[in-house]
């Protein structure tokens, strides 16, 4: 059976040579390569892919945030990413990742990493578990016991997301579907959960919880 797989990545160099490397496999296929969170979720909804190879940080929706919504329509991501940052570890696998590389992966990692989260299993690259210590044995105990500090609502991360990208209560709503009323109803509730009450504050914020690749 062939394997179905989405690419996304904001670097079309890395996209190419992704799509170059997995169809050598013989049983995979690249059917989208997209540069963000937000196209990845269109092409998914588009092409029913089995597996995303997921960057984290990338322009407009963030992988993390692009994970928690494939994931819930029952496509398997497996996270490519430079970044090994212990946040971003426990943060894609709590979204519903199966597996966590580094871009300097070998191929065959890659490859088997994708079978593996096909068939169930979780995959952590060795490089990470060395650089985070953390293990698949401990994930687990990680992803229990370091519950997040403040718990959005699905909307609430999206509009979190727009305000980082710099968009105004109108666009939010217009984007969202909802009244501008709604959309500052839940801007003003995450800011309450978050205590934090500024654009900046919220950017920086969205951009460390993988909302968002914007820079700031």
């Amino acid at each position: 059976m062939t394997i179905r797989i989405l690419v996304a990545d904001d670097h079309q160099i890395v996209r190419k040579g992704l799509v170059m490397l997995l169809e050598a496999e013989g049983d995979m296929e690249v059917v989208a390569e997209v540069s963000d969170g937000r196209a990845a979720l269109v092409a998914a909804t588009e092409l029913r892919p089995d597996v995303a190879v997921m960057d984290i940080v990338m322009s407009g929706m963030g992988g993390i945030e692009a994970t928690r919504r494939l994931v819930k329509e029952g496509i398997a991501v497996v996270a490519l990413s430079m970044h090994s940052d212990h946040h971003f570890v426990v943060e894609m696998f709590r979204a519903g990742a199966g597996a966590f590389l580094l871009k300097d992966c070998a191929t065959d990692e890659l490859a088997g990493a994708i079978r593996a989260v096909l068939d169930g299993l979780l995959y952590l690259g060795p490089s990470i578990q060395r650089s985070t210590r953390i293990t698949l044995d401990s994930l687990e105990d990680i992803l229990t016991n370091e519950v997040p500090k403040e718990d959005l609502t699905p909307r609430e991360r999206e509009v979190l997301q727009f305000i980082a990208e710099g968009k105004s209560s109108k666009d939010m709503a217009l984007a969202m579907g909802l009244s501008i009323k709604t959309v500052d109803n839940h801007r003003q509730s995450l800011m309450n959960k978050l205590k934090l009450h500024s654009v900046a504050d919220l950017t920086k914020y969205a951009i460390r919880m993988g909302l968002t690749g914007a820079t700031f």
